[in-house]
């Protein structure tokens, strides 16, 4: 199959490694110097370059805050019958793009990233696919998936948004709360060493992306549940009340279960 990547950054690069070798991939990206870390591949710094390779199917590995620009970017020098695809983990505007861009389409969001994953082993991690999607789409990621041995989940674009309000907007809000009433430690201890790692993981990657999940219309409801469990926390704390204590810790250990 002819795949055409759209950025040349970790993910499009991931990718690019990951296919390269049984199908007949190009890499876009308007830096060409980008293009200097992706091999096994054709390297493509003009669109005008994509006319003749005639991809069948683009990924679409661009930021999110460029994701709806390089497709439309793409659009004119691609076939009728070319598959798009994204990796993104915001899917805002997707959905309404997908429906009036003339395209097949398959979504799908890998549930890691170059910060905290490591991408040479995947086996404790998770990716979605997106139910709306092509099916020979969803077949293709659906087997690309399950050779990376990712734990995979279908949901539709309604339900992708409510578990990223969940399984990211929590994360990132408590992360965001611990960073920003640190202070320089000395001598920290090894928990708190490990939230400094987290917190600098977090803070690396991209501030539109950060914005973006944390924008989500899912997110607020998140955070009013963090609010509640703090200032039920706080109480606790300030009247020192040891048998509630037990019974908050108790449902903390329940919940990870």
């Amino acid at each position: 199959m002819k795949i055409l990547i759209l950025g040349a950054g970790k993910m499009g690069s991931f990718f690019c490694d990951l296919l390269s070798f049984d199908h007949d991939v190009a890499v876009y990206d308007p830096n060409p110097e980008r293009l200097r870390f992706t091999f096994n591949c054709q390297r493509f710094s003009s669109l005008d370059e994509v006319d003749d390779f005639n991809p069948q199917l683009v990924i679409n590995a661009s930021t999110v805050k460029y994701t709806l620009d390089a497709f439309k970017a793409v659009l004119p020098h691609l076939g009728p019958t070319a598959i798009l695809s994204d990796i993104a983990s915001v899917k805002t505007g997707l959905p309404e793009f997908y429906a009036s861009c003339g395209h097949s389409f398959v979504s799908t969001h890998p549930m890691f990233g170059p910060t905290f994953a490591s991408l040479s082993n995947l086996s404790n991690e998770n990716a979605i696919i997106i139910s709306e999607g092509d099916h020979l789409g969803k077949v293709f990621f659906r087997d690309l998936y399950s050779r990376l041995h990712l734990h995979i989940e279908e949901y539709t674009f309604e339900e992708h948004d409510l578990t990223i309000a969940y399984s990211l907007s929590i994360p990132f809000a408590s992360t965001l709360v611990f960073a920003s009433t640190m202070k320089h430690q000395d001598a920290p201890g090894t928990t708190f060493k490990r939230h400094m790692a987290i917190a600098d993981g977090l803070m690396s990657e991209d501030d539109y992306l950060l914005s973006e999940i944390l924008f989500n219309p899912n997110t607020s409801s998140q955070l009013s549940k963090i609010s509640d469990k703090l200032a039920e926390l706080k109480e606790i704390v300030d009247t020192r009340d040891s048998e509630r204590m037990k019974a908050y810790l108790d449902r903390v250990r329940d919940n990870l279960k």
